[in-house]
């Protein structure tokens, strides 16, 4: 029997435990699947020391970046991105930090191209706004990451205005505004600006449509959230996991 889970901080939510809890009944795999809820990332080596059997696990929110000290390597992506949501454990202990959240992105995104313009807004400027942001190059997207600090590349929620609303055709949320149970809370764009034409996509899974996407369809735009791309993202997970 082997041994998986997701480590990272208030995770009674996830989405990992129950997919591949389910996924391990469904085809009859003697896997146990569990949370590791550490307070700190200087906890993570007595997860380790405690689980021997442990062959893979998920990173989600705040270790994507705070973990990369304590893996032997980087596969050449999670390298690029600068974020790990994917660690493979080897049989003599080593650690190899992967990234499949761009995977699962661009996969998930992928079925509502084209857009009117290869043009993006990215809230958020943490581990999974990194993700997003390979995927849209790979795609040939030109983007912008919005923060409340000013930065390069970069514009505050404040310097959004029609004129940037009407320029970028998909605006990703990779906030955690709005995750259950804060659901009335959305990030703070002008969303009055929204047509047709905009695609806007949410990371956040739980609840299925957060008040980001219910204003975006308020005014008619295409609207996703990140159910789809976690599919994708996990079944990734376990082939690096098996392979």
């Amino acid at each position: 029997m082997a041994k998986f889970g997701l480590l990272g901080r208030n995770i009674d939510y996830s989405f990992s435990r129950t997919y591949f809890s389910k996924k391990f009944e469904r085809e009859d795999l003697p896997h146990i699947y569990l949370n590791f809820d550490i307070k700190t990332i200087e906890l993570f080596p007595k997860v380790l020391q405690k689980n021997q059997s442990l062959k893979g696990l998920n990173v989600t929110i705040p270790y994507k970046q705070a973990i990369l000290p304590y893996l032997n390597a980087l596969h050449i992506e999670a390298e690029k991105i600068g974020a790990v949501n994917t660690v493979k454990i080897s049989s003599d202990k080593r650690l190899t930090g992967y990234n499949t959240d761009y995977f699962g992105f661009q996969k998930a995104l992928e079925s509502y191209l084209p857009l009117r313009q290869k043009t993006a807004l990215i809230l958020g400027t943490g581990g999974a706004s990194k993700a997003v942001a390979y995927a849209l190059e790979k795609l040939g997207f030109t983007y912008k990451f919005v923060s409340r600090k000013q930065g390069t590349n970069r514009l505050t929620y404040a310097e959004i205005d029609r004129s940037t609303i009407e320029n970028h055709s998909l605006v990703v949320n990779c906030t955690p505004l709005g995750t259950f149970p804060n659901v009335s809370e959305c990030p703070a764009i002008p969303y009055q600006f929204l047509t047709k034409e905009h695609l806007l996509f949410d990371l956040i899974y739980n609840p299925a449509e957060t008040e980001f996407l219910k204003r975006g369809k308020q005014h008619g735009a295409k609207c996703s959230n990140g159910l789809k791309m976690l599919e994708l993202q996990a079944e990734k997970a376990w082939e690096i996991w098996n392979s």
